[in-house]
């Protein structure tokens, strides 16, 4: 598999020397590159990189604005490049992958590739391979019995029958259940269209629940309901995502 970057600074030395780092990196594709959050923006949603290097001052918006603009359907590891190392803290509250500071020697560089490699390159190869397998499996209207999860850098099959709910992290998905959370990369919509409709739905933009975990609903201002589900978390059905609630309450309470 091959790792698809893409390139966000207003500087084209800066592109360039991040340009020049990568064509020595075996399994590499430079797919775009970008002078500002307008164009990053473009590219991200056009390409969908797996890795974007991401320079925090650019002319019309910064990094993190960037990142906000693209919420929860952000596909990729945000490896930040900037000369302060005053955003540190605040790019690893963002999820941020990494924080390179100007100029980047090409050591570091080196040592952040083999990360990258050693995470998105598998992730990407060998679970799209499983997922595909665990899909074909015979199971009712062809929908997902298994997830290929992640934990402490061991990776297991976990049944969908176990799972409680899953929720938006960025270009992760963390599932709840079953000795849980783990992790798994991939979109709401993505695993939404992989699960049984009978069995789970979506109630917010970043939670999936599995209908068998309610056990308690309360209404909520704004035409909203308050769920507490088996395993004592509160998660709110937002009014955008009620339209398959009233006859799924029936059948599950």
């Amino acid at each position: 598999m091959t790792l698809r970057v893409l390139l966000v600074d207003d500087e084209a030395p800066a592109r360039d020397k991040l340009t020049r780092y990568l064509m020595q990196t075996p399994g590499v594709d430079i797919v775009a590159e970008a002078s500002t959050g307008a164009q990053a923006l473009t590219q991200i949603r056009l390409h969908r990189p797996d890795v974007v290097f991401l320079d925090i001052g650019l002319p019309d918006m910064d990094g993190f604005d960037v990142l906000g603009t693209l919420g929860e359907s952000l596909p990729a590891e945000i490896v930040f490049v900037t000369a302060h190392g005053d955003h540190a803290l605040r790019a690893f509250d963002v999820h941020a992958f990494d924080y390179l500071l100007k100029p980047v020697s090409p050591e570091r560089f080196d040592r952040l590739m083999k990360r990258l490699m050693a995470r998105v390159v598998p992730a990407g190869e060998m679970g799209a391979r499983i997922d595909g397998l665990l899909d074909a499996l015979p199971t009712p209207d062809s929908y997902a019995s298994h997830l290929l999860v992640e934990r402490d850098e061991q990776t297991r099959k976990l049944p969908v029958a176990s799972v409680e709910r899953i929720e938006a992290d960025r270009n992760y998905l963390v599932i709840h259940g079953d000795g849980g959370p783990y992790r798994l990369r991939g979109t709401v919509e993505r695993m939404q269209a992989r699960l049984d409709p009978a069995q789970f739905v979506r109630i917010n933009r970043s939670t999936l629940i599995r209908l068998g975990s309610i056990v308690e609903v309360a209404p909520w201002p704004g035409g909203e309901y308050r769920l507490v589900l088996s395993d004592g978390a509160r998660v709110t059905w937002t009014k955008r995502y009620l339209e398959a609630m009233p006859s799924a309450l029936v059948r599950h309470l």
